[in-house]
Protein backbone atom coordinates (compact mmCIF):
# COMPACT_ATOMS: atom_id res chain seq x y z
CA UNK A 1 0.00 0.00 0.00
CA UNK A 2 1.27 3.45 -0.85
CA UNK A 3 3.99 2.12 -3.16
CA UNK A 4 5.49 4.50 -5.67
CA UNK A 5 3.71 4.53 -9.02
CA UNK A 6 5.77 4.98 -12.20
CA UNK A 7 5.21 8.55 -13.39
CA UNK A 8 4.34 7.29 -16.87
CA UNK A 9 1.02 5.80 -15.71
CA UNK A 10 -0.12 8.74 -13.59
CA UNK A 11 -2.84 10.57 -15.56
CA UNK A 12 -1.87 14.11 -16.62
CA UNK A 13 -4.72 15.68 -14.63
CA UNK A 14 -3.45 13.97 -11.49
CA UNK A 15 0.13 15.08 -12.22
CA UNK A 16 -1.19 18.65 -12.42
CA UNK A 17 -3.18 18.16 -9.20
CA UNK A 18 -0.08 16.78 -7.44
CA UNK A 19 1.88 19.91 -8.42
CA UNK A 20 -0.90 22.12 -7.07
CA UNK A 21 -1.38 20.18 -3.84
CA UNK A 22 2.18 19.17 -3.01
CA UNK A 23 3.83 22.42 -4.09
CA UNK A 24 1.06 24.55 -2.51
CA UNK A 25 0.26 26.25 -5.82
CA UNK A 26 -3.29 27.41 -5.06
CA UNK A 27 -2.94 30.07 -7.78
CA UNK A 28 -3.09 27.23 -10.36
CA UNK A 29 -6.41 25.83 -9.12
CA UNK A 30 -8.68 27.81 -11.41
CA UNK A 31 -7.02 26.42 -14.53
CA UNK A 32 -7.58 22.80 -13.57
CA UNK A 33 -11.26 23.16 -12.58
CA UNK A 34 -14.08 22.83 -15.12
CA UNK A 35 -16.62 25.64 -15.08
CA UNK A 36 -19.32 23.19 -13.92
CA UNK A 37 -17.12 21.47 -11.31
CA UNK A 38 -18.83 19.92 -8.27
CA UNK A 39 -17.12 19.69 -4.87
CA UNK A 40 -18.36 17.44 -2.07
CA UNK A 41 -16.99 18.18 1.38
CA UNK A 42 -16.88 15.76 4.32
CA UNK A 43 -18.54 18.43 6.49
CA UNK A 44 -21.08 20.08 4.17
CA UNK A 45 -24.22 18.16 3.18
CA UNK A 46 -24.93 20.01 -0.07
CA UNK A 47 -22.58 19.56 -3.04
CA UNK A 48 -20.91 22.85 -3.98
CA UNK A 49 -21.45 23.58 -7.67
CA UNK A 50 -19.42 25.80 -9.98
CA UNK A 51 -15.76 26.66 -10.46
CA UNK A 52 -15.76 29.69 -8.15
CA UNK A 53 -17.06 27.93 -5.03
CA UNK A 54 -15.08 24.76 -5.75
CA UNK A 55 -11.93 26.84 -5.97
CA UNK A 56 -12.68 28.46 -2.59
CA UNK A 57 -13.20 25.09 -0.91
CA UNK A 58 -10.08 23.59 -2.46
CA UNK A 59 -8.01 26.65 -1.49
CA UNK A 60 -9.28 26.12 2.04
CA UNK A 61 -8.38 22.44 1.96
CA UNK A 62 -4.88 23.27 0.71
CA UNK A 63 -4.51 25.88 3.43
CA UNK A 64 -5.77 23.64 6.25
CA UNK A 65 -4.50 20.19 5.28
CA UNK A 66 -1.14 20.97 3.67
CA UNK A 67 0.89 20.97 6.85
CA UNK A 68 4.39 19.50 7.02
CA UNK A 69 2.64 16.16 7.68
CA UNK A 70 0.65 16.07 4.42
CA UNK A 71 1.37 13.27 1.97
CA UNK A 72 -0.39 11.05 -0.51
CA UNK A 73 -0.39 7.28 0.00
CA UNK A 74 -2.13 4.80 -2.28
CA UNK A 75 -3.52 5.98 -5.61
CA UNK A 76 -5.93 4.24 -7.98
CA UNK A 77 -6.67 5.40 -11.53
CA UNK A 78 -9.41 4.95 -14.11
CA UNK A 79 -9.60 6.46 -17.59
CA UNK A 80 -11.05 9.76 -16.31
CA UNK A 81 -11.04 9.33 -12.54
CA UNK A 82 -8.79 8.65 -9.60
CA UNK A 83 -8.87 7.94 -5.89
CA UNK A 84 -5.97 9.39 -3.91
CA UNK A 85 -5.48 8.45 -0.27
CA UNK A 86 -3.91 11.16 1.87
CA UNK A 87 -2.53 11.59 5.36
CA UNK A 88 -2.03 14.76 7.37
CA UNK A 89 -2.04 16.14 10.87
CA UNK A 90 -3.66 19.37 12.03
CA UNK A 91 -3.33 20.66 15.61
CA UNK A 92 -2.17 17.21 16.74
CA UNK A 93 -5.12 15.42 15.12
CA UNK A 94 -4.12 12.72 12.64
CA UNK A 95 -6.19 12.81 9.46
CA UNK A 96 -6.67 10.04 6.90
CA UNK A 97 -8.81 10.56 3.85
CA UNK A 98 -9.36 10.13 0.16
CA UNK A 99 -9.83 12.50 -2.74
CA UNK A 100 -12.17 11.10 -5.39
CA UNK A 101 -11.56 13.03 -8.60
CA UNK A 102 -13.12 12.90 -12.09
CA UNK A 103 -12.15 14.98 -15.12
CA UNK A 104 -13.38 15.73 -18.62
CA UNK A 105 -11.75 15.22 -22.02
CA UNK A 106 -9.94 18.56 -21.61
CA UNK A 107 -8.28 17.34 -18.41
CA UNK A 108 -10.29 19.70 -16.20
CA UNK A 109 -11.64 18.42 -12.90
CA UNK A 110 -15.42 18.04 -13.03
CA UNK A 111 -15.95 16.34 -9.66
CA UNK A 112 -13.96 16.37 -6.44
CA UNK A 113 -15.13 14.56 -3.30
CA UNK A 114 -13.17 14.48 -0.06
CA UNK A 115 -13.85 11.78 2.52
CA UNK A 116 -12.12 11.85 5.92
CA UNK A 117 -11.73 9.71 8.99
CA UNK A 118 -11.77 9.48 12.02
CA UNK A 119 -14.58 11.60 13.52
CA UNK A 120 -12.07 13.68 15.47
CA UNK A 121 -10.45 14.61 12.15
CA UNK A 122 -13.80 15.56 10.60
CA UNK A 123 -14.53 17.81 13.59
CA UNK A 124 -11.10 19.48 13.30
CA UNK A 125 -11.57 20.03 9.56
CA UNK A 126 -15.04 21.49 10.15
CA UNK A 127 -13.53 23.96 12.64
CA UNK A 128 -10.56 24.96 10.47
CA UNK A 129 -12.30 24.98 7.08
CA UNK A 130 -15.21 26.91 8.56
CA UNK A 131 -12.88 29.58 9.91
CA UNK A 132 -11.08 29.79 6.55
CA UNK A 133 -14.30 30.05 4.51
CA UNK A 134 -15.70 32.72 6.84
CA UNK A 135 -12.41 34.66 6.66
CA UNK A 136 -12.59 34.89 2.86
CA UNK A 137 -16.31 35.65 2.81
CA UNK A 138 -17.29 32.35 1.12
CA UNK A 139 -19.83 31.56 3.87
CA UNK A 140 -21.44 33.71 6.56
CA UNK A 141 -20.23 33.20 10.13
CA UNK A 142 -23.79 32.20 11.09
CA UNK A 143 -23.48 29.15 8.83
CA UNK A 144 -20.70 27.79 11.03
CA UNK A 145 -22.58 27.89 14.34
CA UNK A 146 -23.69 24.66 16.00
Amino acid sequence: MGEAVPETIVPETIRRWHRIALEKRAEDLRGILAEDCVFESPVVHTPQQGRDICEKYLRGALSVLNTEHFRYGGEWYGATSAVLEFFSEVDGVKINGVDIISWNADGQITYFKVMVRPLKAINKLHEKMGAYLVSIGAVPASAMKG
